[in-house]
């Protein structure tokens, strides 16, 4: 086009527009073609508006770093939706908060698109609200927060969350949901193979999950021995760490109150010098344990499935993702006796290492490792 210009000379890009109907700018990008020697690229990249996070880098991260605290999953697990109370709105008042200015900031509706995109849903459902909740509840959260975001900052910490799921019943029994297989499943209450009790520790930096299922009840032996089988992998996770912070929902076996547990805690930090802070979630609202997403997106990975077997349960467990990433599997076969506990003596010893939190002893404790029990 640019040649055919160039031999008519003056006037030639006029009648190249009118009589042949070609476009002025790209007879000019011919010409500078002709001029350089070089191909002039389309840019397509930089046609269009640019979406805000081309302007405010961190906007994304700022904004998971104010919704991911207050997110719960689906605590029917037929979902693998994440929950969260705070609209959009709400969410530009505490982006303005963290000390973005209102004129840099997007309109509303731009931060719940990109709520949307980061796969919060904002709907508030009925089966999403607690059943009870306590009087200290909104200050056992307040504290959970903090001590996450702490814990998040300060390379020397390393936070996990722990929890274990109901018995999973191996067998030709319906989970509910749908299967492109043709099979039949039989009743609940016939033919247990075996049964399985699935924990799991989750890393909610990396995003890793180690679940182990036992054939035994997870006790609170069980679960200390699992962090101990894990502080390798932990320790290459945060080389420099000083201080390990647990995530649990006060069940029966890891509550703040359970002898045996504080016990094997003690002895753990004693053993690897090691600093523990134990921050529960508040009674009736488990589902914000950040572990509890992984077991929504398990049940839902094997619904539809009959788990026959203990190695088809354990490789469908495997071959679930959450975040993009495969969890670590394994079975362990080790009998562990329930009740364990500790005598009244024994358990003096063991308090004398924690330190509780005023008002809420039962929800943080901080283990200590300076001196050896006697």
């Amino acid at each position: 086009m640019a040649k055919v210009v160039r031999t008519l000379g003056r006037g030639g890009q006029r009648f190249a527009e009118v009589v042949l109907g070609w476009d002025r700018k790209t007879i000019r990008k011919g010409e500078s073609e002709l001029a350089t020697g070089q191909d002039i690229e389309d840019r397509f990249c930089d046609r269009g508006r640019k979406p805000v996070e081309e302007h405010l880098p961190d906007l994304l991260l700022d904004i998971i770093c104010i919704i991911d605290p207050c997110t719960q999953t689906d605590p029917t697990f037929r979902t693998t939706q994440i929950y969260t109370p705070l609209s959009a709105k709400e969410t530009l008042k505490r982006l303005t908060k963290a000390g973005y200015r209102k004129s840099q900031l997007p309109c509303e509706r731009t931060i719940r698109n990109k709520l949307n995109f980061l796969g919060f849903t904002m709907k508030k459902v009925a089966k999403c609200k607690p059943l009870k909740k306590i009087a200290e509840t909104d200050a056992i959260f307040g504290e959970v927060h903090r001590i996450n975001a702490e814990a998040d900052a300060d390379p020397g910490q390393l936070r996990i969350s722990i929890d274990s799921k109901a018995v999973v019943k191996i067998g030709e029994f319906s989970r509910g949901g749908k299967s492109r297989q043709n099979q039949k499943a039989a009743d609940h209450d016939m033919g247990v193979v075996e049964k399985l009790t699935p924990f799991g520790i989750y890393l909610p930096e990396t995003r890793e999950n180690f679940l182990s299922f036992s054939t035994s009840k997870v006790t609170a032996d069980y679960m200390a021995d699992r962090l101990e089988e894990l502080w390798p992998e932990l320790l290459q996770r945060c080389p420099q760490m000083h201080t390990l912070v647990i995530n649990a929902d006060n069940g029966p076996e890891c509550s703040g109150r359970r002898k045996q547990w504080l016990y094997r805690l003690v002895e753990f930090s004693r053993k690897h010098q090691i600093t523990i802070k134990l921050a529960y979630y508040p009674p009736y609202h488990s589902k914000y344990n950040p572990i509890e997403r992984c077991w929504g997106v398990l049940e839902n990975h094997w619904r539809g499935e009959l788990l026959t077997s203990i190695e088809k349960t354990l490789g469908l467990a495997r071959s679930m993702t959450y975040a993009g990433v495969n969890p670590i599997v394994k079975l362990v076969k080790k009998l562990y006796q329930n009740g364990v506990t500790l005598t009244d003596k024994a358990l003096a010893k063991v308090e004398e290492k924690i330190e509780r939190l005023a008002t809420l002893e039962d929800w943080f404790l901080t283990i200590s490792h300076d001196q050896q029990m006697g």
